[in-house]
């Protein structure tokens, strides 16, 4: 990796490590080291007060560990930066990366994911009220870093956050929708605004946030509208590697045991409408006997041979592409190249 990158991402690690308890402990107190850090989170509370965080942090302490490629802080730190802002965006990256982790926690709920980043999924490990509450929590905490920005508009920024985090719950509404319903098949046009809110949101946020730290409102919805492409094509990518190889973190194939309709499989349905059944049927005993149903490895044959995983591909690379054209900078394209 660019060594650039690499500087700027500890600059974001150590950001995101300002809002979280070093170790997950319970609260004594004000004897407890790390009080006035929580403070700046439980303003109000009463500094005597017994409270058990460990609950709470710990699952957030944990996903955030493992890592991740951590590239739309990145990316919001670059636009900004490509816009004459300089560092000026640094504080307001826990909004992307906290959303984005929140999102993966309710996500393997929602989808009863096994693992994430090559671990047990967060409610496995710490169970399914646990980890609710403090993927939930996550989002809210991501708000402190507004509070302490030292910007004038603050307005504005809960504004964009706010706007973002709706279409996100709307395009996982689709998503959960969709796979919930077997026989149901959306079009494509339907899968890239389902695709364009639930992945592409977080990245448009991270840029119209660069560019708004930077003041270059102007070139906020246009630097917004490349960086959600860029996250749909990121999106279909992964729907490819699911199926054709191993993703880091994920077990092959958990696409078609969750029975999601990812880009492959909806060209696959609407070129071979005859097939749809077969697919349907296959999707229904992955559910139901997991990632050993032979109907798991037989439905990722079909949808090799019949090409639409190369489609599937172009069609991202196409995407990443415009989104370069428009974020036609060296560190921005960089990046680019970097996540693709």
């Amino acid at each position: 990796m660019n060594q650039e990158y690499i500087e700027r991402l500890k600059k974001i690690e150590t950001e995101l490590n300002r809002w979280l308890p070093e170790n997950a402990v319970n609260w004594l107190g004000t004897d407890n080291p790390q009080f006035s850090k929580l403070e700046k989170v439980f303003p109000g509370l009463e500094k005597n007060a017994n409270l058990p965080i460990d609950p709470l942090f710990a699952p957030l302490t944990d996903i955030l560990s493992r890592g991740g490629k951590r590239w739309r802080p990145l990316l919001m730190m670059l636009v900004c930066e490509t816009l004459g802002g300089g560092d000026t965006a640094l504080p307001l990256t826990p909004i992307v990366e906290f959303s984005h982790n929140a999102s993966l926690i309710h996500d393997d709920i929602e989808d009863d994911s096994d693992e994430r980043r090559g671990k047990p999924a967060i409610h496995h490990l710490y169970g399914v009220d646990t980890a609710i509450n403090s993927g939930s929590f996550f989002y809210f905490l991501s708000l402190c870093c507004i509070d302490s920005y030292y910007g004038d508009d603050k307005a504005s920024i809960y504004k964009l956050w706010g706007d973002h985090m709706r279409k996100l719950h709307l395009g996982q509404s689709m998503d959960i929708f969709w796979h919930r319903e077997i026989s149901f098949v959306p079009s494509i046009e339907d899968y890239y605004t389902m695709c364009g809110m639930k992945t592409g949101c977080l990245a448009s946020l991270a840029a119209e946030l660069g560019a708004f730290t930077a003041g270059a409102a102007d070139s906020m919805k246009k630097f917004g509208k490349a960086a959600m492409k860029l996250g749909i094509g990121f999106q279909i990518l992964d729907d490819v590697k699911n199926l054709t190889d191993n993703i880091p973190g994920k077990k092959h194939g958990d696409d078609i045991v969750e029975g999601k309709k990812s880009l492959p499989v909806l060209l696959y349905m609407h070129k071979y409408p005859k097939m749809r059944e077969r697919i349907f049927y296959g999707f229904y005993q992955a559910k139901e006997n997991g990632y050993h149903a032979p109907e798991v490895q037989e439905l990722i044959n079909i949808l090799t041979e019949s090409g639409v995983l190369n489609e599937a591909e172009e069609k991202a690379q196409s995407l990443i592409k415009e989104a370069k054209d428009v974020l036609n900078a060296p560190l921005l394209n960089g990046l680019i190249d970097l996540i693709s």
